[in-house]
């Protein structure tokens, strides 16, 4: 793999910050050690001294006064030590990726925490998109990647989709305006890499197949383009065995993938990992030693001691508690869909997420019966215009999430909804 070719100038001009790299050497040093270097605050001047937080499933987590000084100073930029190895583990138990035992240069697995998942992906895409360079995604596509991406100037190429994610033969279409020996000529502008939430993508709850998923990275491989697997729902996935990720498939070192604890351990906690290779998580760290300068060390060390008391075992044993509580959501929702919608509407299962997708029949464009009817009948969904690249087209869809309302909520909203639809037909 040529990484240089997928790195903008400003990433590679990025230089490591001579204060972090002190806060790397310092962490590992002997007590003995006379430190007049960083500028690290004094913590016996921070008014917070001891917690306790009482944990599900588990042993209170008690911060002790040494504890609380350690959670309450600056910290390592690509995260605390116990918790990337703790996650390293994970992700070799989860994936095996192909690369862990590679050279450094040629790619070998590497991660880094940072702020939620989102931070991570928006280091990711301005590591790599230059104004004018062309990108893969399929429509309809979160929109916080929307939004991160088009100030970037990058031109958003759509691959076409059904309810079983990418279809492999319109991603092979677009690629075929290429040759594969492109790749290594910038002015022929071959995609710099295709964007993708595999499981339970928002919008629409669908899921990549693992057939799909090889042959998308077949074409990766042929035309020279790395793959960013945005996996959120990865651990809110209804129907087992889990499809293979790309990153076990990543034999390149081409896969940058997202996860995030957000979903299942906290969304205000902030915490997320960007496992890739080598060569471009250290990009990324470079860009977090200037900018957030590091992930809440409070809330690495309360994650990473909650999952070193779970071990491995006691952390997917909670996956499938949040699993079986999200599926009963969706049969919730899935039930209140076939009382009032069936007929008036269209939709598929989501197999993954928190996320129903639904096409209203017979309206062509659905923003003012979400936006301003039905939230006049007090229910809130979003219209399915903000998950495209032209937010301005007219949509028919729209979108419902089961995370939180309760099921008698779920079916009071629908009941509302199909009385406003039947009104608008």
């Amino acid at each position: 793999m040529n990484y240089a070719r997928f790195i903008t100038a400003t990433s590679a001009a990025r230089k490591p910050s001579t204060i972090r790299l002190m806060t790397e050497i310092l962490s590992k040093a002997p007590k003995s050690v006379i430190s007049l270097a960083t500028g690290a605050p004094n913590p016996n001047t921070f008014p917070f001294k001891t917690a306790v937080i009482t944990i599900e499933n588990g042993k209170p987590i008690q911060f002790n006064e040494q504890m609380m000084k350690r959670a309450l100073q600056y910290s390592q930029s690509a995260g605390i030590p116990e918790l990337l190895s703790w996650l390293k583990q994970l992700q070799v138990k989860l994936h095996n990726p192909p690369t862990i035992h590679y050279a450094p240069s040629q790619g070998q697995m590497d991660i880094c925490v940072t702020c939620g998942s989102q931070q991570g992906l928006c280091k990711v895409f301005e590591m790599i998109v230059n104004p004018g360079d062309n990108i893969l995604v399929n429509e309809p596509i979160y929109s916080g990647t929307i939004h991160a991406l088009q100030p970037l100037g990058c031109n958003m190429i759509n691959v076409s989709s059904d309810e079983h994610g990418i279809i492999p033969d319109s991603l092979r279409e677009i690629l075929s305006k290429w040759k594969p020996e492109d790749s290594k000529d910038p002015e022929k502008n071959t995609p710099k890499f295709l964007y993708t939430v595999p499981n339970g993508n928002n919008p629409t709850g669908n899921s990549l197949t693992a057939e799909r998923k090889r042959e998308i990275y077949e074409l990766a491989r042929k035309y020279d383009f790395l793959v960013i697997e945005d996996d959120p729902y990865y651990f809110m996935q209804f129907n087992k065995p889990w499809a293979p990720t790309f990153l076990s498939m990543d034999v390149d070192g081409r896969v940058i993938r997202a996860d995030s604890f957000s979903k299942v351990l906290s969304s205000g906690l902030r915490i997320g990992f960007i496992t890739g290779p080598k060569p471009l998580i250290e990009r990324i760290v470079l860009h977090i030693q200037v900018s957030t300068m590091h992930p809440s060390t409070f809330a690495q060390l309360l994650v990473s001691q909650l999952l070193y008391q779970w071990g491995e075992e006691g952390f997917l044993a909670h996956i499938d508690r949040v699993i079986d509580f999200y599926r009963k959501q969706r049969d919730a929702l899935m039930a209140a869909a076939d009382k009032w919608l069936s007929g008036l509407a269209e939709w598929h299962v989501p197999t993954a997420g928190m996320f129903l997708w639904v096409k209203i029949k017979g309206i062509h464009d659905v923003r003012k019966l979400i936006e301003e009817k039905a939230f006049k009948k007090e229910v809130f969904m979003l219209p399915g215009c903000g998950f495209y690249i032209d937010s301005s087209a007219p949509c028919p869809y729209f979108r419902a999430s089961f995370s939180s309302a309760s099921p008698e909520q779920m079916d009071l909203a629908f009941q509302r909804l199909a009385q406003l639809i039947k009104e608008s037909l």
